[in-house]
């Protein structure tokens, strides 16, 4: 397995859902050497089950520059150690690569050793762009990607949305592509005290404030320009509403210049990176957690919020589309409507007892349908089609 993210260099969902999905596999019987660029330290070599080995292999540069340029100098840094990792195990029956970032080292490996390479698509460059390529480096990645599910024996996609997404981009048959979505661990969100949620929600917020959160990339597709007018509105409303808008990305500057421009700094905090516990803390601390993406190809945030019991609000696009139930198990909107997401904010702010009965009914689903064991075996089965697949094949 190959991936350009891996703890402690978790950057979106693809990085989460590697974290996750590696030690669930080893736990169903594959064993899984994982082969990713050391960008964030961690060690270089670790068991993080007895089937599942993780290796950091130092990149070649410290930080990305010239960035398509570096991502291959990196692939190459990978397939060099990824040579030395086949012969300790004398050899591998499959290779799966995470996105394109990992894709040229795949690629090479898929040949030299003549072994099957399945590929999962986390996104799009043409997706993100909303069906535009914006410039040359967007146009490479797009080429990039387009090489990549071409040479796979299966693409993954995480979401029907997805995978019509990729065959229509990619000009893929529609038996090469397998739906498998993104899972999540509830354990995580193990019931805090009273006590203890008094506690943490204390350093956040005022005890007669309601807290409306959202966490993630801060990346112009989040839709989080839409989310601080919606806030701006709904507080004109409710003023004793805290916004919490939690993450790191690109547009971070601006939107505190924005909020500080409103002079609602006081109500819509965007306090940057928070650390995976607190991240898991503010889940079951909201009283509604928001995801109104332009653009989302699964929507693990979602996700997350539901295993956490936790009211969810979401953007009618994407794999967030699939994920929720409108009116059963969160509320979904039209993305780019800041004032229907004011309203729906509002609404399920007030409507507590409603709210409290879709976030139940949406722990039931995450239990039944989202676990990293259902997500596992849905991986695990498909890796053997391939290989019975492949040892009927002859590869010339």
């Amino acid at each position: 397995m190959l991936s350009w993210e891996y703890p402690p260099h978790i950057v979106g969902g693809l990085g989460a859902h590697v974290a996750e999905a590696l030690p669930a596999l080893a736990r169903d019987g594959a064993a899984v050497t994982l082969v990713t660029p050391r960008w964030k330290g961690g060690a270089e070599a670790e068991w993080v089950h007895p089937n599942a080995r993780v290796y950091r292999v130092t990149p070649p540069v410290s930080e990305i520059s010239n960035f398509f340029a570096d991502v291959q100098q990196t692939n190459l840094t990978l397939e060099q150690f990824a040579h030395t990792a086949w012969e300790q195990a004398d050899g591998f029956d499959l290779i799966h690569a995470h996105d394109w970032l990992v894709g040229f080292a795949a690629q090479a490996l898929k040949k030299i050793y003549k072994t099957p390479l399945i590929v999962t698509i986390h996104a799009t460059e043409r997706g993100r762009g909303r069906g535009a390529l914006h410039g040359e480096m967007a146009q490479a990645i797009h080429g990039a990607e387009w090489w990549l599910t071409y040479e796979a024996w299966r693409v993954i996609a995480t979401s029907h949305f997805m995978a019509d997404e990729v065959q229509r981009y990619f000009d893929l048959p529609q038996d090469k592509i397998a739906v498998i979505p993104n899972g999540v661990d509830a354990s995580r969100y193990a019931a805090l005290s009273a006590t203890e949620r008094d506690a943490w929600r204390a350093q956040w917020a005022e005890p007669h404030e309601r807290i409306v959160y959202f966490v993630g990339r801060l990346q112009q597709e989040k839709g989080l320009f839409v989310l601080v007018d919606a806030a701006r509105q709904a507080l004109a409303v409710a003023p004793n509403v805290k916004f919490i808008i939690a993450g790191t990305g690109s547009i971070l500057g601006a939107l505190r210049a924005q909020v500080q421009a409103w002079g609602l700094s006081d109500r819509i905090w965007l306090p940057g990176y928070i650390s995976d516990m607190m991240r898991d803390q503010l889940f079951q601390m909201a009283d509604v957690a928001v995801a109104p993406s332009l653009y989302e190809p699964f929507g693990i945030v979602a996700l997350e919020a539901m295993a956490a019991q936790c009211p969810v609000i979401v953007s009618d696009v994407g794999g967030l589309s699939e994920v929720v139930d409108d009116g059963l198990t969160g509320i979904k909107i039209p993305p780019d409507r800041s004032d229907l997401l004011a309203q729906a904010i509002l609404q399920s702010l007030n409507a507590r007892a409603q709210a409290a009965e879709m976030a139940e009914r949406a722990y039931a689903v995450v239990c039944r349908m989202y676990t990293w064991e259902h997500i596992a075996r849905a991986h695990v089965n498909l890796y053997h089609d391939v290989m019975e697949r492949r040892r009927a094949t002859v590869w010339h």
